[in-house]
């Protein structure tokens, strides 16, 4: 589809989020669907994401579907797969749910339109941040105790061995474990959470791409 090849050419999705916990940008799925309604208006194609539950093995995934469809009728689909994270202790069921359905929906949309989510660790803030944060000397209990102020609680300080831990994971299953090793303080507080989220989105990421190669 000639199409395609254009938007695929011609998308630049920015990176308009930023975690400040781990010093990284990134792009959210409405980053992508931001960028991309000029180019399906020029295009004149139209673009439709849905999601299903299936059941794989033991375990209920979202099933993302992207479809794009040009004038003359032609469609291009693409996949992606998404289960609910184990570690989101605080989401209730349906913003668990929602939360894969997001991550489902935005990798679908990366393999379809060629867009590389897998470098958002190769920048000089994220090398940066990670640096600073291995040489923290905070304490972690102190770190989690809100100030008298009544003001939030400071960031959190992880050690430097946490942080080798977690982003030496090489699998989603290593990274889920040394997530439990940390600290209960540490594993609740939401920057952590968002921190080791990113995380396992980048593996995820680079099993997709390893797996549509």
């Amino acid at each position: 589809m000639q199409e395609l090849q254009i938007i695929q050419a011609r998308l630049k999705a920015p990176k308009g989020q930023y975690n400040s916990f781990g010093g990284f940008k990134y792009r959210s799925l409405e980053d992508i669907f931001e960028a991309l309604k000029p180019l399906l208006a020029e295009t004149h194609t139209s673009l439709v994401v849905g999601d299903e539950i299936v059941l794989i093995g033991e375990r209920y995934y979202v099933c993302a579907t992207a479809t794009l469809t040009n004038q003359r009728g032609e469609q291009v689909t693409n996949r992606a797969y998404a289960r609910e994270d184990l570690v989101r202790g605080k989401m209730d069921g349906s913003q668990m749910t929602g939360s894969a359905s997001s991550y489902a929906r935005k990798y679908a949309l990366n393999g379809l339109f060629a867009i590389d989510d897998t470098k958002d660790a190769d920048t000089d803030e994220y090398t940066k941040a990670t640096k600073e944060g291995a040489n923290s000397k905070q304490a972690t209990a102190k770190s989690q105790q809100p100030k008298a102020n009544g003001q939030q609680p400071a960031e959190p300080a992880l050690t430097a061995e946490m942080r080798q831990k977690l982003e030496g994971s090489k699998t989603v299953t290593e990274l889920y474990k040394a997530f439990g090793e940390l600290p209960q303080g540490l594993r609740e507080h939401p920057q952590v959470k968002a921190y080791c989220s990113e995380l396992r989105d980048k593996l995820e990421g680079a099993k997709l791409d390893e797996c549509n190669k």
